[in-house]
């Protein structure tokens, strides 16, 4: 499996390499994003732009990481470009639960403002009157 993780201090992007995100892929990516998660990666953005074609097993990889990262940071789904991963995607619906967002960078901003609004809300979880 060919792929490349960018590691940042507020994010991480998992880059997969492959035309396909299949039975034979998949299972080796749910293994990185669990050993991503267990290395502390508070935000992952998982970058599809050289994904050409996603199975059932791929969208299985996809949730799992959404699961890992849902409580306590964020999980972003990116560079959605071919048309048939995209009709998956909107077939099964994940567009409604998932974060996707069109670009890298943008992908990026929105860690940021993520990160901003949650250090905002333990601030004022943390003045609440007793």
């Amino acid at each position: 499996m060919k792929y490349s993780v960018d590691k940042q201090e507020k994010y991480t992007v998992f880059t997969l390499l492959e035309d396909n995100l299949n039975s034979l892929v998949a299972p080796k990516v749910k293994s990185e994003f669990v050993i991503l998660s267990q290395e502390g990666v508070k935000n992952l953005i998982l970058d599809l732009t050289h994904v050409k074609f996603v199975d059932s097993s791929g969208l299985s990889a996809i949730l799992t990481a959404n699961r890992i990262w849902k409580n306590g940071g964020s999980f972003i789904l990116t560079g959605i470009e071919h048309p048939s991963v995209q009709k998956l995607i909107e077939i099964s619906r994940l567009d409604t639960v998932l974060t996707i967002i069109k670009t890298v960078q943008e992908s990026i901003d929105f860690v940021f403002m993520d990160e901003i609004e949650r250090e905002l809300n333990k601030e004022e979880e943390g003045n609440e009157p007793v």
